[in-house]
């Protein structure tokens, strides 16, 4: 693998801009660039849950990673998720990746016909990995959604034999002795990235050392801070902090959870994302109306 260097910190899931007649806004992805680059941000995680990536084509996927990469400008890590229930899409779009200069891929299992056991999901990840053989390959293991709710200390484990880019895994599950399990698996060998924002002390306090959150892109300084009183033992510190998350999540699941009132936050911090693609509902001027002053009374995201 070229330039593997383990993640410290947080990487950014992004949201992908959506003009109103549906098409992707790829110009407001400089402005999205040029703002995360500006906060402690280490990298983004693009064409993932946050990022619709079900309601995307192919070629929008490709796209959206390249406008990424160039607006990155090396500025920060690009980590591209390619994961689909097509095995063949998978490793079309992570040659892609690899070709045009990602810092690393990551997928998902595939959700509608699944894999029943350890060895049936590393057989479905091998020639995805293979084809981008030179960059890390994180799995994605968020079993809320694909219903695969495999042991990833097994997977990983017993990846490692086959796929030799297999680096880790981005950990989104509250099941935390299996994260624990994955963190110290043989002394430590893979990366266990934190994907529950509302719970990143727990998995901080477990041994995680990066995590990738949807939230990260507007409460920066407070994941930040997290990290930081973490690493210092200042757990006091960090128990305030994460209760400002969880008050933040508790406003977005009100308003349909981490993508369709994540979006909406990100609008109204003046970053132009626009609506989610159905099937997921569009936000009414009422809802964000009430939206705005929820923001409002957290008083700790600044809108523009």
């Amino acid at each position: 693998m070229k330039n593997y260097e383990r993640i410290k910190g947080m990487i950014a899931a992004t949201f992908t801009p959506i003009k109103e007649n549906g098409d992707i806004n790829y110009d407001e992805i400089k402005h999205y660039a040029d703002y995360l680059a500006n906060t402690p941000i280490k990298g983004v995680f693009v064409n993932g849950t946050t990022g619709e990536f079900t309601s995307l084509t192919i070629n929008e996927r490709k796209k959206l990673l390249e406008v990424w990469i160039k607006e990155a400008g090396g500025r920060f890590k690009v980590i591209c998720h390619i994961g689909s229930n097509c095995q063949r899409d998978s490793a079309e779009l992570a040659a892609h990746a690899q070709a045009n200069g990602a810092d690393a891929i990551g997928s998902i299992a595939p959700s509608f016909f699944k894999p029943a056991t350890v060895q049936d999901l590393v057989d479905y990840f091998i020639p995805i990995a293979s084809a981008a053989s030179e960059l890390p390959f994180y799995y994605y293991n968020m079993p809320s959604m694909t219903g695969v709710n495999l042991p990833v200390d097994k997977f990983l484990s017993l990846g490692h034999r086959y796929i030799p880019n297999l680096v880790g895994t981005k950990f989104t599950h509250n099941n935390l002795m299996e994260m624990g399990a994955c963190i110290n698996l043989d002394g430590g060998s893979f990366e266990v990235l934190h994907g529950y924002d509302e719970i990143l002390i727990s998995g901080i306090a477990m041994g995680s050392k990066g995590g990738v959150g949807s939230t990260y892109n507007y409460i920066p300084d407070i994941y930040d801070g997290i990290f930081q009183t973490m690493e210092a033992n200042d757990i006091e510190t960090a128990r305030v902090l994460q209760m400002k998350s969880i008050r933040t999540v508790e406003v977005i699941i009100k308003y349909g959870g981490g993508v369709r009132g994540g979006k909406a936050i990100m609008n109204l911090i003046g970053i132009k994302c626009g609506q989610c693609r159905p099937p997921i509902a569009r936000m009414s001027k009422d809802e964000y109306d009430a939206l705005y002053e929820d923001v409002n009374t957290l008083g700790f995201i600044n809108r523009r």
